[in-house]
């Protein structure tokens, strides 16, 4: 049977400081959020693990983790990946100027396969959204696939613009205030795309002044939608997209899985 994540890259950006969070005792990335069951008792699950089980469910085979350095409880606790039944890899991170910067650390890796990018620090529902947003990316061929989420809390996300199509007009990169509901929580995209991120960071980097800001994914998203990239979405309406990255909203993401 054809498997349509078994030739995809799943990446995780793990390069973060989580200096919003005060001192925590490991890498926010292995926070335990609630619980999973292992050999009849029930143990403490890193919110990490919810992206990697996504993924794995998917049919994604093969994962790199980007980290910076003193983040080596990661390659620690996750080895090999062959407990979750996937191969990882680790990759560190050079430039401390945004995700976008840290995800280009695999080009040479992944230039050439079909990329899936999730956040080690989010929960999202349902947790077959991978495969219905490699589906979707397969079927039109669009260069970035993504996937929709609804989320209150607007000012911390890209809020995503659709015409009356739900074609993607337009980014919203964590708005102050707006009537938009859904963020981007996933994405899976070509070699178009990786190619474009690469090549648009590069142009960044030979003028310091454009990077003096920290520079988002959504940003390199909407560049690529000028550019016109083909961008397809798949929205999840019932679904959930919980960013534990401040001391509230992990509270939330704790009770929630308690």
């Amino acid at each position: 049977m054809n498997v349509p994540g078994k030739n995809i890259i799943g990446l995780l950006p793990a390069g973060g400081r989580a200096s919003r969070m005060g001192q925590l005792p490991c890498s926010k990335e292995l926070f335990p959020i609630g619980f999973t069951s292992k050999e009849e008792r029930s143990l403490p699950k890193p919110v990490s693990s919810y992206l990697l089980e996504s993924m794995q469910k998917a049919g994604i085979e093969k994962v790199y983790i980007i980290i910076r350095e003193g983040k080596w409880d990661i390659p620690q606790y996750y080895g090999d990946g062959s407990a979750l039944k996937l191969s990882i890899g680790y990759l560190l991170m050079g430039l401390p100027f945004g995700t976008p910067f840290t995800l280009d650390q695999a080009f040479p890796f992944v230039k050439d396969h079909l990329v899936a990018l999730g956040f080690p620090d989010i929960i999202f529902e349902p947790d077959d959204a991978f495969e219905k947003l490699i589906e979707k990316q397969q079927n039109t061929q669009a260069d970035i696939a993504l996937g929709l989420f609804p989320v209150e809390e607007t000012s911390k996300f890209d809020m995503v613009e659709q015409d009356e199509h739900g074609r993607i007009i337009s980014l919203h990169i964590k708005p102050a205030t707006t009537t938009l509901r859904y963020t981007w929580g996933i994405a899976v995209w070509s070699p178009a795309f990786t190619a474009f991120m690469h090549g648009y960071l590069s142009n960044l980097m030979k003028d310091p002044v454009k990077v003096e800001n920290e520079i988002y994914v959504g940003h390199v998203i909407q560049a690529a939608i000028d550019a016109g990239l083909k961008v397809a979405s798949v929205t999840f309406p019932e679904g959930y997209c919980l960013d534990i990255g401040t001391p509230g909203d992990m509270k939330k993401a704790i009770l929630r899985f308690s």
